[in-house]
């Protein structure tokens, strides 16, 4: 008896124990992902921020010879660049800020002046408050570096309330530079979702039809097997190898789409569908045999059963397979290296076939540069690439859960 009890004791010690050890494991799992969100969103803040000089613009005085009838045309901006916008904005800043402030105004910032012009030509006629990206110089300046010159020009327009950290918006809506100043990630999100409309169009029905041909059709041979065994080796080869395979077919299928959302699709294709194959097997195996018998004992043909009772019923499983292979997908990097996506592109992508980058590639991209103003981008684009992660899966799960039946 006393045995007994001792034993007892000892298993009720050993329970204990690995609760605490699974308990430790859960809270150090927490720890990690909360330092990790900290440390991305602490830095990401300013990866949202661009630092601009403020100053006024007298329209009316600045004698920008345009019709305002031309900014409602086919081609407004190249309207107010032949009437001399930029000259403007360089004499205005040069009157408010000084000589040496307006030249460190990016080039390009004049553009953001016309977008404003041209979304309402009536403010040609009166003065316009605008706030307009500056250099890299004076933007490293203005965060603690650059040269003692540069730092007292930042600190000067500082205390003056004419440099400021303003929120980016223009972030979410830009393609990629050269400078952190003037980068954006709608270029690289863009072909994202393009690379990932393919990936789904190419891999869901190729992959949902082959589970239910190797499920319900096929014979039990070995070649069948032989296949099997393959699909389950595929599901864990690297992915670079599917990239060098990409480059080896599609490319030489399709050249002249190199980097090109067409091609990145298809190869992430082929690395997602054999996880959807598998998922995809076990779904419709889980499916009761009694549905089957039922629909095949009121008259239903072989084919009807399938896609009318037994496919419907799989399908929140075979969602499961494809959430986890196209969440694998878009965070994958090593195989859009190989076919070419890693090009500069400095427009968003019109279509499938124009050249193009992805989220993972640009952030791979920033994070090499040594500048700190693309450390803060490289942030903001991980929480970008995150939260489109987590749309991406939210409407998945909301998809299985909706189709999700109960018996």
């Amino acid at each position: 008896m006393n045995n007994a009890a001792a034993h007892l004791k000892k298993r009720y010690a050993a329970e204990r124990r690995f609760k605490a050890v699974g308990l430790l494991a859960v809270l150090f799992s927490g720890f990690v992902l909360a330092f990790l969100l900290f440390n991305m969103t602490s830095n990401a803040i300013g990866g949202f921020k661009r630092w601009e000089l403020r100053f006024p613009i007298d329209m009316a005085a600045g004698g920008l010879t345009v019709d305002p009838s031309q900014l409602q045309g086919p081609e407004p901006m190249q309207a107010l660049q032949g009437a001399g916008l930029a000259d403007v904005v360089t004499f205005a800043a040069t009157q408010s800020l000084g000589d040496q402030a307006a030249g460190e105004i990016l080039d390009s910032a004049w553009r953001e002046v016309g977008d404003e012009l041209i979304s309402d030509p009536q403010r040609l006629q009166g003065t316009l408050e605008v706030s307009l990206p500056v250099s890299d110089d004076l933007a490293g300046a203005a965060r603690g570096g650059g040269t003692p010159e540069m730092q007292a020009l930042a600190e000067k327009l500082k205390a003056e309330g004419k440099l400021v950290n303003a929120i980016d918006w223009g972030f979410l809506s830009r393609a990629d530079a050269t400078g952190p100043q003037a980068v954006g990630i709608w270029g690289a999100l863009k072909g994202s979702m393009l690379t990932m409309l393919i990936t789904l169009a190419l891999a869901f029905p190729i992959g949902v039809l082959a589970a239910v041909y190797l499920e319900e059709y096929a014979p039990k041979n070995r070649w069948t097997e032989w296949i099997e065994v393959s699909i389950n080796n595929l599901a864990a080869v690297p992915s670079i190898i599917f990239g060098l395979l990409g480059l080896a077919v599609f490319l030489t299928i399709f050249p002249n789409y190199r980097s090109a959302p067409l091609i990145g699709g298809m190869t992430l294709a082929l690395m997602t569908m054999p996880v959807i194959v598998i998922s995809g097997r076990n779904a419709i195996k889980a499916v009761p045999p009694s549905i089957r018998d039922a629909a095949l004992a009121v008259g239903a043909s072989r084919v009807q059963t399938v896609f009318h009772h037994v496919l419907p019923l799989a399908l929140p499983g075979i969602l499961t397979g494809t959430i986890i292979g196209m969440a694998r997908a878009l965070g994958e990097t090593a195989p859009l290296l190989m076919i070419g996506m890693r090009a500069f592109v400095a427009s968003p992508p019109d279509g499938f076939t124009s050249p193009a980058t992805v989220l993972p590639v640009q952030i791979f991209l920033w994070s090499d540069e040594i500048d700190r103003g693309f450390v803060e981008r490289t942030s903001a684009a991980i929480i970008v690439l995150l939260l489109f992660l987590l749309v991406m899966n939210g409407l998945a799960i909301y998809l299985r859960n909706r189709f999700e039946k109960r018996w």
